[in-house]
């Protein structure tokens, strides 16, 4: 996965879970993403971390509900 490809992906999960937590502000969302983004970033393996980068925000996101 290129660069270009990730930041698209990334984008995606943006709106993903956004779309899934309507009540969670849109830059916090952004925030966790970024941050559980750049927790894989040492990687080389690339073509996952869009998936693992949306699981591990979806968990966050949802602890701030309960």
């Amino acid at each position: 996965m290129g660069v270009s490809e990730e930041v698209r992906a990334m984008s995606a999960v943006v709106d993903r879970l956004a779309a899934k937590h309507p009540d969670v502000a849109r830059r916090v969302i952004e925030d966790v993403v970024q941050d559980e983004h750049r927790s894989l970033d040492a990687g080389r393996l690339r073509d996952f971390v869009p998936v693992l980068v949306e699981h591990a925000a979806r968990d966050r996101l949802r602890t701030l509900h309960d």
